[in-house]
């Protein structure tokens, strides 16, 4: 799957967009129809230490799949959205097999 990762506010690492690729890949085990991705980085200046957000935006036939969390590390964060667009994932497959069988 293609994954377009932005950065706002700061330059990300390759270490880091390599993991987000593998975990993006990830997402292309529970559902094939998945056309790309776009992920966005933001760090916010705030005195909180958990100020580090990922947004993930899947495209998928029918509706975009859309995942926001706000952690201490990217790493984190990345995993907890991907975690939401799994659980996604599953709805939309069971909700896309119910209207198959309903015809």
């Amino acid at each position: 799957m293609k994954i377009r990762v932005q950065s706002i506010h700061f330059t990300a690492d390759v270490k880091l967009l390599d993991f987000i690729q593998k975990k993006a890949d990830k997402l292309d085990l529970f559902f094939d129809q998945i056309i790309s991705g776009e992920v966005y980085l933001k760090l916010e200046n705030t005195d909180v230490e958990e100020n580090k957000i990922t947004e993930i935006k899947l495209l998928i036939p029918g509706n975009d799949l859309f995942a926001k969390e706000q952690c201490k590390t990217f790493e984190e964060a990345t995993d907890k959205a991907v975690e939401s667009l799994k659980r996604q994932l599953d709805k939309r497959k069971e909700k896309l097999r119910s209207h198959v069988s309903n015809l």
